[in-house]
């Protein structure tokens, strides 16, 4: 087998067992609708998500995203996926062995002082092994599960398949650039070299900031499909579900800096700031584990944030389309702009409200943006449907994974001090040479019409 015929091979595996998982969920999801229950229903989602749940790859990733947008799911489908992670058990040693072997060659363990090859962390792509230098340093070792390249373009096809026949039954939201860029950003989390470069940069970004630590790459032993990188003590996040209350916004308000400070400083976004990402040190603070969805804007998409975040605060709705455009938003009309402003409302009212509070404010968690979703879909409908732009994608993804993990913390915090703290001073043109000189000095491309 040639390996054109190979790549083909794993593409069609990979969607058979997607496929298989969910032609049972549809299956049985048909069965519930004879009987009664909608096919788009609570509990139909929640076996979805079970299924998702039990696969490795981007197709975890990929649900989870749909479910952040607005009106795209119904509420009761949506919230299950929100929650979505991974299950999948993780690969074994002899597994380990093989995949090492093909990264570091065939003398790969004399490289380590020691090597665990049971996995301290699975996840999507893959899973990471705790492993000790020859100079003593303890290492974490990211290996990437085989054949992701296939399961990313199996996976996206089927999503954009997915989208197509999204936009046959409702047209309020065009969702092809949704598919393009989900596409675009699960290719890049393949490349460790990538993901290296990134985690560079943000060490870079963010040393002024000790209360967040961020691992340093290890160059000598990291490939494309292996990255090596220090490791750091940490806790689960939600490990602090009981602890105090000023332990627990303590941590929120260094998840908050770690989100914020990149963007408004030098542009660039975390875009999947889920729960697992993150961990607790002790004595206080957070350290950032994963680097493959970093996403990077134009300082003049910053400027439209800061100017829309400015434009709800004065209720300047001329000041707001300005800021939509920025964005990419196009058609923006007066009963656009207050389509949009219902869903920028929701995202920014935890940072205009200048007062100790909790994000969602008494909302249940479960219910946390589905009703202003709901209602910001069916007033794009009214005015014929909006082309989301690419920008959009991962600005809305990880604000609602933000907002998520700042609810699960139950933290109560000034959250439009620590954001005026952030953009104090804020000048597009200071923003575009720090954003140049920070990627020059992490060795990362800016990229294309950044």
């Amino acid at each position: 087998m040639n390996d054109r015929e190979d790549s083909v091979a794993r593409r069609l595996t990979r969607f058979a067992r997607v496929s298989a998982g969910l032609a049972g969920v549809a299956a049985r999801g048909a069965a519930r609708s004879l009987g009664g229950t909608g096919l788009l229903s609570a509990r139909n989602a929640a076996d979805l998500t079970a299924v998702l749940g039990d696969l490795r790859g981007p197709v975890v990733k990929v649900a989870q995203f749909m479910a952040t947008f607005p009106g795209l799911l119904p509420p009761d489908v949506a919230a299950p996926l929100l929650t979505l992670q991974t299950n999948a058990p993780p690969m074994g040693p002899a597994f380990v062995r093989r995949r090492m072997q093909t990264e570091l060659g065939p003398h790969w363990e004399q490289k380590f002082k020691h090597f665990n090859r049971e996995p301290a962390a699975a996840a999507s792509l893959g899973q990471v092994h705790r492993a000790t230098g020859k100079d003593g340093r303890l290492l974490a070792c990211k290996l990437q599960y085989p054949n992701m390249d296939a399961a990313v373009q199996s996976d996206v096809r089927q999503l954009k398949a997915a989208l197509r026949v999204q936009r046959g039954i409702d047209s309020a939201i065009d969702t092809r650039e949704i598919g393009e860029e989900i596409a675009a950003r699960l290719a890049e989390e393949l490349d460790y070299f990538r993901e290296a470069a990134h985690m560079r940069l943000y060490r870079i970004m963010l040393k002024d900031a000790p209360e967040i630590a961020v691992p340093e790459p290890v160059k000598s032993l990291s490939t494309r499909r292996l990255l090596t990188m220090s490791w750091l003590d940490g806790r689960p996040l939600l490990d602090l579900v009981d602890a105090s209350r000023e332990v627990r916004n303590m941590a929120a308000t260094a998840l908050f800096r770690a989100w914020w400070r990149p963007f408004a400083r030098y542009g660039v976004i975390h875009g999947d700031p889920h729960l697992g990402n993150y961990t607790i040190r002790d004595g206080g603070g957070i350290n950032l584990l994963d680097y493959g969805c970093i996403r990077t804007f134009a300082p003049s998409f910053v400027a439209g944030v800061v100017g829309l975040y400015r434009a709800l605060e004065a209720g300047d709705d001329r000041m707001a389309a300005g800021s939509y455009r920025a964005w990419g938003f196009t058609k923006v009309t007066s009963a656009m702009v207050d389509a949009l402003n219902l869903w920028a409302r929701f995202i920014f009212t935890p940072l205009i409200d200048d007062r100790i509070r909790l994000v969602d404010d008494g909302v249940p968690a479960a219910e946390y943006g589905l009703r202003q979703a709901n209602e910001v879909h069916s007033k794009l409908k009214e005015l014929g449907g909006i082309r989301l732009p690419r920008e959009f994608v991962f600005m809305d993804r990880a604000a609602i994974g933000l907002g998520g993990a700042l609810i699960r913390l139950g933290a109560r915090l000034n959250f439009h001090r620590l954001f005026e703290h952030e953009i104090v001073d804020f000048d597009v043109d200071a923003l575009a040479k720090r954003q140049r000189a920070a990627f020059k000095e992490a060795g990362v491309p800016l990229p294309e019409g950044v």
